[in-house]
């Protein structure tokens, strides 16, 4: 994978090296981007995915920051902790999986009409064969969108992230989507930082 990517052969190594799911193993009910963040990420989703559509949400949480009034065919959250993803009330059913030991999806191809990741893209280790997997279960026209902020648990994301600022990060993320077989890799900036976390989103189509 560094090969394909240009990088380093340490470039996703993490200062903590412990297995995630010990990591993983308390629940966190707590978000990962301010309110100001979360406000825009909901508007970003209101005005990108599809009504009645099916959703993948890709390491969530207790929350996905789905508009309210949206109404979609089905949600599937993934994430390391089960606590959390029960707590999620946006979810119609969770699959618990780590996918930097195994970054093969349990779904069927052509099945997804949007796959998110929200401020989490960071700790992938195979973020590429990850986002493979998007592209698979994307049906043909579906979109991903990986959101991220400035925001992380530090001794858990890759060096590679932890050495980027959030303008080469946006352009890193661009990197593993072209890769993936992604179109697109469109980048918007959703939240400048100024006031509040800053919050970018990038886009990618089947």
């Amino acid at each position: 994978m560094t090969d394909e990517l240009g990088l380093p052969p340490d470039a996703f190594a993490k200062m903590d090296g412990e297995d995630d799911a010990i990591f993983y193993r308390e629940p966190r009910l707590v978000t990962h981007i301010d309110d100001a963040a979360i406000a825009a990420l909901t508007l970003f989703y209101r005005s990108r995915l599809p009504q009645q559509g099916a959703i993948l949400d890709l390491m969530s949480s207790w929350v996905s920051h789905l508009p309210s009034g949206s109404v979609f065919s089905r949600v599937i959250g993934h994430g390391m902790n089960a606590a959390e993803l029960a707590a999620n009330p946006r979810l119609d059913r969770f699959f618990v999986q780590d996918l930097n030991r195994e970054p093969t999806l349990p779904l069927e191809s052509a099945s997804i009409d949007a796959v998110l990741i929200c401020a989490s893209i960071q700790y992938l280790e195979q973020p590429v064969a990850v986002l493979r997997e998007a592209a698979r279960v994307l049906k043909g026209g579906g979109e991903i969108i990986v959101s991220f902020s400035n925001r992380c648990f530090p001794t858990k994301a890759v060096a590679i992230w932890r050495a980027l600022d959030i303008r080469r990060q946006a352009g890193l993320v661009s990197l593993y989507m072209e890769k993936a077989g992604f179109t697109g890799g469109d980048v918007a900036l959703l939240v400048d930082g100024s006031r509040s976390d800053p919050l970018v989103a990038a886009v990618g189509w089947k």
